[in-house]
C-alpha cells in the first residue's frame, strides 16, 4: 500500500517505520526540515517497545513529491489536522482514504471544512508514550492498541482492510463500529491526566499519589464524563473514576504529551483536550471549572513561550 503519514513527530515517525519496515511505500511528510533530511540521509530510527529500527523510506517537506496514495495517516497535533486535509486534498485519489489519529475531540469536523468526509476513518492510539530523541530518531514505550473507524459510524470492509494493513506492520489493531464511543474514552483519560501533570509537573503515577492533585485530575475526569453523557455517548463504563484510576495505574511512569511539550517550551493541544471541555461546558450549562482552571494556567504558561 502506498501511505503518506503526514506529521512525523512522535507517534507519526513510529507509525512511519513500522509500516515501511512491513514493505508498504511510506512517504513520511513533515514540515521539520532537519528531521526530513536526517531520514533521507540515514533513514528513520524507532526504537523502543516494538525493537530497535532503522528504516529507509521517502521523506519530504512537500507533500506534492509523493503524488496519490492510497492511505494519508494524519499524525499531526491536533491544532495540524485542518492544515494537514487542505494539504492532501489536491492529491488525493478517487479511493484514497483519511485516516485522523490525534488526541481531544474535534479532529474529523477540521476535515470536513476541507474534504468530504465520506472517505475519512477516526483513530484513537493507547499507550504509546513516543518522544523525538533527535532528528530522525523517534523512542516510544509501549504500543499497546490503535481504534479505528467509519467517520460516519458502522463496520465496513475497508476499515478492517486498513486495520489488517497495520497488523501486519505489528501493531494490535481493532477496526470499531462506534469509534466516537472510543475517542471519548480516551478523552476523558487525556483530560484526567493532561492538564494536571501538566501544571504539577509530575508523572501519572505521581498525580494518582499525592490525594490533593489526584482529586483535581478526578475532578476532570467526572466533568468530561458529564459532558460525553450529555452528548449521548455510550459509554463501556458508569464509573469515571475506577475508569481512569485503571488507566493510570497500568502506566505510572508515563508523561503527557502535553507535559512534554512544556518541557521543550511548545505550545501544546490544551484547545483540543481540557480546554474543549470548557467550551463543551458552556454550551451545554455543564460547570467545568476543574477544566477551566487548569486551561487557564496552561494557556498562561504557553503565552510566554513566544511560539
Amino acid at each position: 500500500m502506498k501511505i503518506a503519514v503526514v506529521g512525523t513527530g512522535a507517534m507519526g515517525s513510529v507509525y512511519a517505520a513500522l509500516l515501511a519496515d512491513a514493505g508498504n511505500e511510506v512517504w513520511a511528510v513533515d514540515t521539520w526540515a532537519a528531521h526530513v533530511t536526517a531520514m533521507r540521509d540515514s533513514g528513520l530510527r524507532v526504537e523502543g517497545a516494538s525493537g530497535d529500527r532503522t528504516v529507509r523510506l521517502n521523506a519530504t517537506t512537500d507533500l506534492a513529491e509523493a503524488g496519490a496514495c492510497d492511505l494519508y495517516i494524519l499524525a499531526t497535533k491536533a491544532d495540524g489536522v485542518g492544515a494537514a486535509a487542505r494539504a492532501i486534498t489536491p492529491h488525493m485519489g478517487a479511493h484514497s482514504l483519511v485516516l485522523t489519529i490525534q488526541n481531544g475531540l474535534g479532529a474529523g469536523e477540521r476535515i470536513a471544512e476541507h474534504m468530504p468526509t465520506a472517505n475519512v476513518l477516526l483513530g484513537v492510539a493507547e499507550g504509546f508514550g513516543a518522544s523525538m530523541r533527535g532528528p530522525g530518531h523517534a523512542h516510544h514505550n509501549g504500543m499497546k492498541l490503535i481504534r479505528i473507524g467509519e467517520m460516519e459510524g458502522g463496520r465496513t470492509d475497508r476499515a478492517e482492510a486498513v486495520a489488517q494493513v497495520w497488523r501486519d506492520a505489528g501493531f494490535d489493531v481493532k477496526a470499531f463500529a462506534d469509534i466516537e464511543q472510543l475517542i471519548w474514552e480516551k478523552y476523558v483519560c487525556n483530560c484526567t491526566f493532561s492538564g494536571p501533570c501538566t501544571v504539577f509537573d509530575n508523572t501519572i503515577g505521581e498525580i494518582m499519589a499525592a490525594p490533593d492533585r489526584w482529586a483535581i485530575a478526578l475532578g476532570c475526569a467526572r466533568e468530561t464524563y458529564a459532558l460525553g453523557r450529555a452528548q449521548g455517548v455510550t459509554f463501556s463504563y458508569d464509573d469515571p473514576v475506577a475508569y481512569v484510576t485503571a488507566f493510570g495505574a497500568r502506566m505510572p511512569d508515563a508523561r503527557p504529551s502535553m507535559l512534554l511539550d512544556h518541557h521543550a517550551g511548545r505550545r501544546s493541544e490544551i484547545d483540543a483536550l481540557n480546554g474543549m471541555a470548557a467550551v463543551l461546558g458552556a454550551r451545554a450549562g455543564i460547570a467545568t471549572p476543574y477544566n477551566g482552571t487548569l486551561t487557564a494556567i496552561i494557556r498562561a504558561r504557553e503565552a510566554a513561550f513566544g511560539q
